[in-house]
C-alpha cells in the first residue's frame, strides 16, 4: 500500500501538474488517445463541480493522484430528480498504479462525501476495481443509462443505507461530462506530443460496452 501519501484540496497552482497527470494516467487506457485531461479542465468551471471533493494525492511533495467530483441526478419515469454524486477522473501516475493510491483516494473523498451530507454516488468504471469500494450494479437498483440500457460499467455506492429506497430512473451524469471532441483534440495541442496506440486495456473498455442490456 501506499505510504506517506498526504491527501488535500486541489490548489489553482496544481491545475497544469494535475492535466498532465491525468493525460499521463489515461493515455490509450480505453481508447487511442484520451480526453480526461480536457474533462479535468473543464470540470472545475462547470456549475455542477464540487470544489471540497477536488483532492490530490501528494507523496514526498510530489502530486502522485487525483479525483473530482460533480454533482449528477437519477431522473425517475415520471420525470423527478434525485440527487446524487458523480466522479472522475480519478488519476495516478502510470508508474505509481497498483501501490494503493488511487484506493486511498476513493476510500477518502467517500468518507468526505458522507460527511459532506451527501447520500450515494454513481458511475462508469471497471466493476472489478470498484467492488472493493461495495458499488454494485445499477441493475440492481433498477438505474438505467440514459440510453434505457443497463450497462455492467454503471455502479451504485450508498453512502446512507437506503438512501435510494424506492428510487428508480435514468442516470444522468451531467453536462459536465459531455466534451466536445474538436474542443477536447484542440486542448491536447498544448501538450508534448504523443503517438495514440493500443493496450489490452481497450477491449476491456469495450467488452464492457457491448454488455449492455435493454431494459
Amino acid at each position: 500500500m501506499a505510504k506517506d501519501v498526504l491527501i488535500r484540496r486541489e490548489r489553482e497552482e496544481d491545475y497544469r501538474i494535475v492535466e498532465e497527470l491525468t493525460r499521463s494516467a489515461f493515455w490509450d487506457v480505453n481508447v487511442p488517445g484520451c480526453d480526461e485531461h480536457y474533462l479535468a479542465h473543464t470540470l472545475r468551471r462547470a456549475e455542477a463541480f464540487i470544489a471540497e471533493l477536488d483532492l490530490v494525492a501528494e507523496q514526498q511533495g510530489r502530486i502522485v493522484g487525483n479525483i473530482m467530483y460533480a454533482k449528477a441526478q437519477i431522473v425517475s419515469g415520471c420525470g423527478e430528480s434525485h440527487p446524487v454524486l458523480t466522479f472522475g477522473p480519478l488519476s495516478v501516475w502510470p508508474e505509481l498504479q497498483k501501490q494503493g493510491i488511487g484506493t486511498l483516494l476513493v476510500r477518502h473523498s467517500l468518507g468526505k462525501a458522507y460527511d459532506l451530507g451527501y447520500s450515494a454516488a454513481i458511475i462508469y468504471g471497471d466493476p472489478d476495481y470498484y467492488r472493493r469500494f461495495g458499488f454494485r450494479p445499477a441493475m440492481d437498483f433498477a438505474i438505467h443509462t440514459p440510453y434505457a440500457t443497463y450497462s455492467p460499467a454503471l455502479q451504485v455506492l450508498e453512502l446512507q443505507q437506503g438512501a435510494l429506497t424506492g428510487i428508480s430512473g435514468a442516470f444522468e451524469e451531467g453536462e459536465a461530462y459531455h466534451l466536445d471532441s474538436a474542443a477536447a483534440s484542440a486542448f491536447d495541442k498544448d501538450f508534448a506530443p504523443r503517438e495514440k496506440g493500443y493496450r489490452d486495456s481497450q477491449r476491456r473498455f469495450q467488452e464492457l460496452l457491448a454488455a449492455a442490456l435493454p431494459i
